[in-house]
């Protein structure tokens, strides 16, 4: 249920951490690299890693200008982040370490930031009087429904995150439990699923949700 703890120069550190760190790092390698090889030499008809790039990019970019309306250029690229950085955390467990998607804090982290966006958003549009009017619609005897209902939104969003992909890694980890020594094959097609179109479903479910949440609040 809990990762490990480790300690690293006298400090207990949970492994959520460190493996979220390693994430991080090995993703700004990989930002780096493209800055300084394909970004330095794009051209006008893309080709290669210059049209994987920009696919990717038109593809986010249209998918949140689709679901939240308005939001400009800087939303696109906080979604981009965190489908990185979720994949990213899923990848590890390819690798046998425990993803950082499978705790509960990190997964409460990620809706928190959904939160902040929310209200964000919603109140960048509507103001802050506008925001409150907005969970008395359509009338205030549901406000208080309307900010339970508000305050849930991350809790619901991380427990869903955290069971599923908690759920695919024990799922992982019982296959080698029962196969013992002839754990070979059937544990890595599984594991192809759990590790890596289980999390990608799961990523688009929460991107979207986000999504969704922003554009009720701006609407």
């Amino acid at each position: 249920m809990w990762p490990e703890r480790v300690d690293v120069f006298g400090v207990s550190l949970s492994v959520t951490i460190i493996y979220t760190w390693f994430a991080m790092v090995i993703l700004v390698c990989v930002a780096l690299l493209l800055r300084f090889t394909v970004l330095r030499h794009f051209e006008e008809l893309p080709g290669g890693a210059q049209n994987m790039l920009e696919t990717i990019v038109e593809t986010v970019g249209k998918y949140t200008g689709d679901l939240a309306h308005g939001t400009g250029e800087f939303l696109c690229s906080y979604i981009l982040t965190i489908i990185v950085l979720m994949m990213a955390s899923a990848f590890l467990e390819l690798f046998r370490l425990r993803p950082p998607t499978a705790d509960i804090t990190m997964t409460f982290s990620l809706a928190f930031m959904t939160f902040i966006m929310i209200n964000g958003y919603g109140i960048k549009k509507k103001g802050v009087i506008g925001r409150l009017r907005t969970l008395a619609s359509p009338t205030p005897a549901v406000f208080l429904f309307r900010l339970i209902a508000e305050l849930a939104i991350p809790v619901s969003m991380a427990c869903r995150l955290f069971g599923n992909m908690l759920g695919g890694m024990i799922v992982v980890d019982l296959l080698y439990m029962a196969l013992g020594s002839n754990a070979v094959g059937i544990p890595s097609v599984a594991g192809l699923y759990f590790n890596v179109a289980h999390p990608m479903m799961q990523t688009f479910i929460f991107v979207t949700l986000t999504l969704t949440f922003i554009n009720e609040a701006i609407e």
